[in-house]
């Protein structure tokens, strides 16, 4: 695999083991970035590290970490240091427990990974484990060393190799009833809901990511290339059409027969009073990239 592994070490299932890398699956690469330009001289500006309190310069190389014990209080740790905190999982995912894949919400998955052999001589382990994970139709969770953090991960066979996905934490997430107390616990009108069901199975079809752009980049990418051709950008969202407000139940109507496109949609606070809609922001054409970052 061209690409650098994230993490270099050994997958593990009771006795039988082999070396394995993990490798990022998902990319940032394509992605608009920008970086900090002085306009009176057109050069890029360059961030110093300073002391807080006196203001005098301190090279990066010079920097240790510190971490607050109480205000203005701090234990200071060198990467030395931190690296000396070793665990059995910061080179070995040990595989503790099968579940079933449903059994795990989605709230607690979180980036994905590739996992693939290290080394020719544990080919014939690897594929025993990613074999015996197919065949158990579960899903394996071990523990992994990434980035400082023990994290809990979720493996699963995916085609030749093994997809890792790590697993938010439990302190991670906050309790639901923080966003939700304030919606008010009352039952919806049963003949909305079966036309929302209708508009629901007329819209239903199979996930396709590649038919999902992201409009703002594109219309980013589009701004750049115009300025970069002496243009003056000229990408702006039309203006709001006028209030066209209407009842839920109608809304719904008009969105089961089709006439969705000329009608804008409705967020309503009841049945009977409907809050004005936002027009939606006229996507910009594509545009190719002017400058694109590497991660």
């Amino acid at each position: 695999m061209a690409t650098r592994p994230s993490w270099e070490g050994h997958l593990r299932l009771s006795l039988v083991s082999c070396p394995v890398a993990l490798y990022n699956a998902s990319s940032r690469e394509g992605d608009v970035s920008f970086r900090l330009i002085n306009p009176t001289t057109g050069n890029r500006v360059r961030q110093l590290t300073v002391d807080a309190e006196t203001g005098t310069p301190v090279e990066r190389k010079e920097l240790v970490r510190g971490f607050e014990t109480s205000k203005d209080r701090y234990v200071l740790l060198t990467d030395e240091e931190i690296r000396s905190v070793r665990l059995e999982s910061t080179r070995t995912i040990d595989i503790e427990r099968f579940v079933k894949l449903e059994d795990i919400d989605r709230i607690w998955w979180e980036d994905p990974y590739y996992l693939a052999p290290a080394q020719k001589a544990g080919v014939e382990a690897f594929v025993v484990i990613r074999e015996a994970l197919r065949e158990s139709g579960r899903v394996a969770l071990g523990r992994l060393v990434l980035h400082t953090r023990e994290r809990l991960v979720a493996l699963e066979p995916r085609g030749r190799g093994i997809l890792v996905t790590t697993l938010r934490s439990h302190d991670e997430i906050r309790p639901e009833e923080e966003a939700f107390a304030a919606i008010p616990d009352r039952k919806a009108d049963a003949r909305m809901v079966e036309i929302a069901e209708q508009i629901i199975a007329q819209q239903h079809g199979a996930f396709d990511p590649s038919a999902f752009v992201d409009r703002y980049e594109d219309a980013l990418r589009d701004l750049i290339a115009r300025k970069d051709d002496g243009g003056d950008g000229g990408v702006t969202a039309p203006p709001p059409e006028p209030d066209n407000v209407i009842d839920l139940m109608e809304a719904l109507k008009r969105s089961l027969s089709g006439k969705a496109a000329k009608a804008k949609p409705v967020a309503a606070a009841a049945a009977a009073k409907a809050t004005p809609a936002r027009a939606k922001a006229k996507a910009a054409p594509a545009a190719k990239p002017v400058r694109r970052r590497s991660r």
